[in-house]
């Protein structure tokens, strides 16, 4: 089928069975096609190529209401409600997102880019429905790994409490992005062994009304009989207990059973869970077999072998610096325990794991216990490592605020995509860590220029005995300098001159020295002297350095792949004021209050002017000014 042609789902209600496979054939060979010059979320969206079809065939969208938890998994949906022309932008600067987004399509109701929202937004949906007295279906569509996030299990409490009409789709596929951990996956696990439980529960049901009630007393045995077989046949039985019909477990690649099951669900009153069984990666054998989540997210890759292309960069990725350093002084500080939320993988814990499988803690998708659980450690004179990107730190700032820093407990948190990261766009850029972190009491935050400061500083975390420490750093690699065989503690608070100047000062750091380096080039042949800070501590200040520069009446422009609000350059203007020094001329530049799209980093760095050349353009005008105040 041409895909291209596709305007909208409706043509989906005619097709057969047979119909319906082979054209599942054709989206999974477009999507194969297309991702592996792309890139893209290629695992998620071969798994639920026939659930999006029977989705998209059993009911009308956008009457009803499809809720895609976390959103990687919406390619499907995006081609079945004619997006399909786009992809060749797919999550490219002005392009096609990889996520639902409402400004694209009617179709897409609701906007995600992190997991467990789904069910929640999914009952604001059905309240709203039912207070306008519409009728349409409201169905969320929530993976294993997300259904062990909090706010899921908070949701599920609230819809069964209420006994709301939903249907919610749990798409099982025994993976996230890494293979999913705790009790919740294991209660899965049982049911997926359990078979169609409620057609034999039916069954018996309508067998045991057949025989003759002698007295009553057979009518009350069989209820009894019938409300306990759930027990008999599944073990746990948690989402009835909650207050749902539980439907399944359904293969989710069989027509058939997906769509007699979502014709049921339609049917049943109050909250159903149609537990359905898909395979990551379906369709494509290296996406298939991948059992550590390689094939969740990727960039290009070569059809024919699967192998993944990569730009030629000799210099050792971020994560995994950081991550070998925690396990190089792991090796002689047995206090070491290193905590992540899900992303063993992204932030390249293997290694650790193999080597020490005790001290490695997996809690799943559930950030406000991984850095509570770090807390813990923490007071038992521990030293926890917690490895967390900076937009799933978002979901622990009371944590943060409560039971790290209010305690002034020892916890490393490695914070993971500090700054833009490209591709994934508004949802996952790590630009608001530094504002929501900046002010919590106890806190030191630092980020290094470069890898070998890199080592050097989380060496100075673990050794770091007065309270939380947290290091950013940026996705990808670093800039392949030389590497220190010997381990170093850097000051807390201590900045480092990169260049001297006498005209102005640029006050910086991490991704954003070389832009600093470069603009003070260029202004040394306009005949500008520039000096360049690295000011590896955002928190605290190198207020004796900070000081001179304002005995000097240097002008100051401050650079940060942050947001403004709240972010470094504010610090520098509120020290100023506190210090006597508010006349100095401080200029800031970084993340205008907006949120920033999908698209290659350096597109987004100069849509909002955070580039050398305004670099250049602010130090002259805050020169200019120095001189006319002079």
């Amino acid at each position: 089928m041409d895909l291209l042609s596709i305007k909208n789902p409706a043509f989906l209600k005619d097709l057969t069975i047979e119909e319906l496979e082979k054209f599942s054939e054709d989206v999974r060979t477009f999507l194969i096609n297309t991702l592996s010059t792309k890139g893209g979320h290629i695992g998620p969206n071969l798994g639920v190529v026939e659930l999006t079809i029977a989705l998209h065939k059993c009911f009308d969208s956008p009457k009803d209401k499809f809720i895609w938890d976390v959103g990687h998994q919406a390619y499907v949906h995006k081609i079945l409600t004619g997006r399909t022309k786009d992809f060749d932008t797919l999550r490219q600067y002005k392009g096609m997102s990889g996520f639902p987004k409402m400004n694209e399509s009617e179709h897409d109701v609701w906007e995600t880019g992190h997991s467990s929202t789904s069910l929640s937004a999914a009952m604001g949906m059905a309240v709203a429905r039912d207070l306008k007295k519409e009728d349409s279906f409201v169905v969320p569509i929530i993976g294993d790994g997300a259904l062990t996030g909090g706010m899921a299990l908070e949701a599920l409490n609230h819809i069964g409490d209420e006994k709301t009409n939903m249907i919610v789709i749990l798409n099982d596929n025994e993976m996230s992005i890494a293979p999913n951990v705790g009790a919740l996956h294991h209660v899965l696990g049982r049911l997926r062994t359990a078979g169609k439980y409620q057609w034999v529960k039916d069954e018996l049901e309508m067998l045991l009304k057949k025989i003759p009630a002698v007295g009553g007393k057979m009518a009350a045995t069989a209820e009894r009989i019938k409300d306990s077989l759930k027990y008999l046949l599944v073990s746990g039985v948690f989402f009835e207990e909650l207050g749902f019909t539980y439907l399944g477990p359904v293969d989710g690649h069989n027509y058939e059973d997906l769509i007699e099951h979502l014709n049921y669900a339609k049917k049943t009153e109050g909250p159903v869970l149609l537990h359905v069984l898909t395979k990551k990666g379906k369709g494509y054998s290296p996406a298939e077999e991948d059992k550590v989540g390689t094939w969740h997210g990727t960039g290009p890759y070569k059809i024919e072998t699967g192998a993944i292309v990569k730009p030629v960069n000799t210099a050792p990725a971020w994560s995994k610096l950081v991550s070998d350093t925690v396990l190089k002084l792991a090796r002689k500080d047995e206090r070491i325990v290193a905590i992540t939320p899900a992303m063993p993988v992204g932030s390249k814990l293997e290694s650790f794991a193999a080597e020490f499988p005790n001290r490695m803690l997996d809690v799943g998708i559930a950030e406000q216990h991984a850095v509570t659980l770090a807390a813990g450690l923490a007071t038992q004179k521990m030293k926890p490592f917690l490895a967390i990107y900076s937009t799933f730190l978002q979901r622990a700032y009371d944590q943060m605020l409560h039971d790290v820093c209010r305690q002034n407990l020892n916890v490393f948190i490695g914070i993971d995509r500090a700054g833009l990261v490209g591709a994934d766009g508004e949802t996952h850029q790590g630009v608001y860590d530094i504002s929501f972190l900046r002010h919590m009491p106890n806190l030191v935050l630092m980020m290094p220029k470069d890898e070998n400061e890199g080592q050097h500083m989380v060496n100075t975390a673990i050794s770091y005995d007065a309270g939380p420490i947290a290091m950013r750093f940026p996705r990808g690699n670093g800039l392949g300098v030389p590497m220190d065989e010997e381990l170093k503690c850097i000051p807390i608070g201590s900045w480092e001159v990169l260049r001297e100047g006498s005209d102005a000062a640029i006050l910086t750091f991490g991704t954003t020295i070389g832009m600093a380096m470069s603009a003070a080039e260029i202004l040394e042949k306009q005949g500008t002297s520039v000096k360049v800070i690295n000011a590896r501590f955002i928190k605290p200040l190198d207020e004796a350095m900070l000081t001179e520069l304002f005995k000097q009446q240097m002008p100051i422009l401050t650079i940060e792949e942050a947001v403004l609000q709240g972010g470094f350059g504010s610090y520098v203007l509120e020290y100023a004021q506190e210090a006597g020094f508010g006349s100095t001329v401080i200029d800031r530049m970084g993340i205008p209050d907006q949120f920033v799209e999908h698209g290659d980093v350096d597109s987004l760095l100069a849509e909002i002017h955070l580039t050398t050349e305004e670099a250049v353009k602010r130090i002259n005008s805050i020169a200019r000014k120095k001189q006319k105040r002079a």
